[in-house]
């Protein structure tokens, strides 16, 4: 099963459960007492979402690694195609 049939079939499930409760095919005190909470769930969770995705990204570019050996052999190998292409007739600009 791919992650998309994942994602879907929760999505679904999630869904139909809702869809009932909304109608009323599934009576409950928590529907009759808590229904607007039950109408905007579907909105809270987008935004819980959104904000974990937020947390995620920020934390992930807070924590992310420098790596000074790969900027020192960038900046050598970029040196050396410079130096190459002059051989070869290029003009740069400095």
């Amino acid at each position: 099963m791919t992650k998309l049939m994942e994602w879907l079939f929760a999505v679904g499930t999630l869904g139909t459960i809702w869809l009932a409760l909304i109608t009323n095919t599934i009576e409950n005190s928590f529907v009759r007492d808590h229904y607007t909470l039950l109408l905007l769930s579907p909105v809270i969770l987008v935004g819980l979402f959104g904000l974990g995705s937020l947390a995620l990204v920020l934390y992930r570019v807070y924590t992310f690694n420098n790596c000074d050996e790969a900027a020192v052999d960038l900046q050598k190998e970029i040196i050396e195609a410079k130096e190459d292409l002059k051989r070869l007739g290029f003009k740069f600009k400095d």
